[in-house]
């Protein structure tokens, strides 16, 4: 007799961890991704601001599950799904079929309809825009060394960072560092004082879901890195010499760094399923797409309503729903009811600079270095496999104790598939 198959799209915090939660469960299981690794994205800019190597962060997905079991992988894209026929479809044209369906495709970069800020603005939502950014700042460093004048050479020591939240405060002040560290030593026709950083944020204050006293911390820590902090600005348009800001500055910069805001992925969209305003899909309180019983949505994908609104688009959650609902999974292979979900905050951080971070943990806020420490441990913890731990923290040792970030090479590769 046949097992029951349950298939996984996307290997990202949430699919990863339902994948695992369902080892040795009297099903089938079958993780989907469109690449062969799972990444640990909350670390990517530290790739793209010449700390870390790609492969620090990232880990082999089959590796994972090399003792075989019940988990098998398969490298594919999703792009759809017929959740009446109970089949998956892939974009080389094959389609996947299964008894239980988990989407945890993840989310993308959201320009909210800013179409030239699409095309000029950097991103950080995976590997190889990390690299890329990394490549683009370093080329800017080349450029303004070739330059005459400060004048020339200023649009290309302009760095524009849009978004206040956790990733464009680690960014701004990585690379804030990058500069200090990197440039005088380097590059001696430069100085670290010819650098502006702008880092835009539309609301009144930074890290919006972190107490306000965090925030203002945040910003002091960046300030003192060099970092100007403009608030109650937005991005309003861009291209390859200039970023226009909601309060009327047009600013000379070659670089727009975009950190402002995500949303579901594209197969969301392609599915033939509830949604929110938000565009995530909406999934009731066992987590089940909203009129399937044997269809999940979990993580960034989708909308869970707690407290009035849904909850955040971070890893945390999605680790939570990714384990509650590989129970609920298997208790329907084993004849038992679902249970419902229930979102436990156990808290946020995010670090800025070399040896500070801010950090809620219940109702304990740290800052500075007692915050860098939690920070540390919290990171090294989710990271997979033992190799990366060690290289990741002998890279932080290295960055705090000899004041060097190592990873300044311009890469290229030429990939023929």
């Amino acid at each position: 007799m046949d097992r029951p198959r349950v298939v996984i799209v996307g290997a990202g915090f949430g699919g990863l961890r339902c994948a695992r939660s369902l080892s040795g469960a009297p099903a089938d299981v079958l993780l989907l991704d469109r690449n062969n690794y799972h990444l640990f994205a909350p670390l990517l800019y530290q790739v793209a601001s010449s700390l870390l190597n790609p492969s620090d962060i990232a880990y082999p997905i089959r590796a994972v599950f090399r003792d075989g079991g019940n988990v098998r992988f398969r490298m594919a894209e999703a792009t759809g799904a017929d959740l009446d026929a109970g089949r998956v479809q892939l974009s080389d044209g094959s389609a996947v079929p299964y008894d239980y369906l988990v989407l945890a495709a993840g989310s993308e970069t959201n320009f909210f309809g800013l179409q030239s800020v699409g095309r000029s603005a950097w991103g950080m939502k995976d590997l190889p825009e990390a690299l890329a950014l990394r490549n683009h700042v370093l080329r800017c460093f080349e450029s303004a060394a070739r330059e005459p004048s400060a004048h020339a050479r200023a649009p290309w020591l302009t760095f524009v960072v849009a978004g206040g939240g956790p990733t464009g405060v680690e960014y701004a002040g990585a690379l804030a560092e990058l500069v200090r560290l990197v440039l005088g030593r380097d590059y001696p026709e430069l100085s670290a004082g010819d650098v502006r950083i702008l880092l835009v944020e539309g609301l009144d204050r930074l890290f919006p879901t972190f107490p306000p006293a965090l925030g203002e911390k945040a910003r002091a820590r960046l300030e003192s890195l060099g970092v100007a902090v403009r608030l109650r600005a937005r991005v309003l348009d861009a291209d390859a010499d200039r970023v226009r800001l909601s309060d009327g500055e047009a600013v000379p910069a070659r670089t727009l760094v975009w950190a402002a805001g995500v949303k579901a992925a594209g197969l969301a969209a392609a599915l033939h399923a509830p949604r929110s305003r938000s565009g995530r899909i909406e999934v009731d309180e066992f987590l089940r797409v909203k009129g399937r019983e044997r269809v999940y949505a979990i993580g960034d994908l989708a909308s869970f309503q707690q407290d009035g609104r849904e909850i955040p688009m971070i890893a945390a959650p999605a680790m939570q729903q990714a384990r509650h609902a590989a129970g609920n999974i298997r208790a329907s292979l084993e004849g038992r009811p679902p249970a419902p979900f229930h979102y436990k905050d156990r808290g946020m951080m995010a670090t800025i600079g070399r040896n500070a971070a801010v950090a809620q943990i219940g109702r304990l806020s740290l800052a500075g270095f007692a915050g860098w420490i939690a920070w540390l441990f919290v990171h090294l913890y989710f990271l997979i496999g033992f190799r990366n731990r060690l290289v990741v923290l002998l890279g932080w040792a290295w960055n705090y104790l000899r004041h060097d970030r190592p990873i300044r090479l311009i890469t290229r590769a030429g990939d023929r598939d």
